[in-house]
């Protein structure tokens, strides 16, 4: 095989690991909507949302600003809308089907929470929160990384600490978070983790204290987390113990890219089943028993997402 080719096939490996990594995650975000109570459920905060804001960091690129700015918002805010208003007319059938008042039944008054997002989304739109964040916190990441590309240079010791500080004066202050924005300097912190331990080299020795943070963290040693609500446990251990299960996790996807098919899928529609398995869960949840509400969470939502890849106006505006 020529440079070429050996180049493009570990570039292949390089994003394959990625998508087998979130959809570890997805599957863990999806657990821990379903079973919502209990040691399982506070294991799977534990880390199940940083994993994605570590990953994005990993993945992040210098970027010019205002470009980068407008894709972000065009390509992010687009499905973020579309979804949305697709669960918001579903939820006014499916609720009155069943005899009972759709979460918004208030206009034009509630109009006000839609729009505001985040904090006001619950039920079925609870999720809602989370690319709005992560979009607002990529931009920011990016106007800082254009300015210093290294996340080793001397600045982001001067940036990341105050950062750190407001994101837990924020979550002692307040709940209220529009649009998920709260959590947006903690997504910012996590997105700088990700990014220089992606340009760490591993060693081996590095799996003891990422699996003595996992431990702690996924055992409840370590109060868990709930970053919707900015609510991050004990202060830089909780965090801690999030990126020691998602270091491990990065670690065993590698290992998993020749027989991780089946996650790779399910990562590369993680953001359709983002969107739309808080959905499936709340409308069958009086029916069915835990383990099939986990199973069609995923998989009502993996089809859907199949189906809008087949036209190409929809996998514009919706993927």
């Amino acid at each position: 095989m020529d440079n070429k080719g050996q180049s493009e096939k570990a570039a292949d490996r390089r994003l394959n690991w990625v998508d087998v990594a979130r959809g570890i995650g997805i599957l863990a975000v999806v657990a821990g909507h379903v079973w919502t109570r209990g040691a399982f459920r506070d294991a799977m905060y534990s880390f199940h949302m940083p994993l994605f804001f570590l990953l994005s960091g990993m993945l992040s690129r210098p970027q010019p600003v205002a470009a980068f700015t407008t894709r972000q918002f065009a390509g992010q805010m687009r499905p973020y809308a579309v979804f949305l208003l697709l669960l918001i007319l579903i939820d006014q059938v499916v609720e009155r089907m069943k005899g009972h008042m759709p979460i918004f039944n208030d206009w034009p008054e509630d109009l006000a929470p839609i729009l505001l997002g985040g904090f006001w989304l619950r039920g079925p739109f609870t999720i809602f929160w989370f690319v709005p964040c992560l979009m607002v916190a990529r931009v920011l990441f990016n106007m800082a990384l254009a300015r210093w590309p290294s996340p080793f240079q001397l600045h982001w010791a001067l940036v990341i600490p105050p950062v750190l500080g407001v994101a837990y004066i924020l979550g002692r202050w307040t709940t209220a978070s529009p649009l998920g924005l709260l959590s947006v300097p903690m997504a910012f912190c996590l997105l700088w983790v990700g990014k220089a331990g992606g340009q760490m080299a591993w060693r081996r020795w590095m799996a003891i204290p990422a699996a003595a943070l996992a431990m702690a963290g996924l055992s409840g040693i370590f109060p868990t987390l709930n970053m919707k609500a900015a609510d991050y446990g004990w202060p830089l251990l909780s965090i801690a113990g999030a990126i020691g299960t998602s270091v491990l996790i990065f670690a065993l996807s590698i290992r998993l890219v020749p027989v991780g098919g089946a996650f790779a899928m399910l990562g590369r529609a993680a953001l359709v089943i983002m969107y739309l398995h808080v959905a499936v869960i709340h409308y069958l949840t009086p029916y069915l028993p835990k383990v099939c509400l986990f199973a069609l969470a995923l998989v009502v939502p993996f089809a859907i997402e199949r189906l809008i890849g087949l036209s190409p106006p929809l996998k514009r505006w919706l993927l």
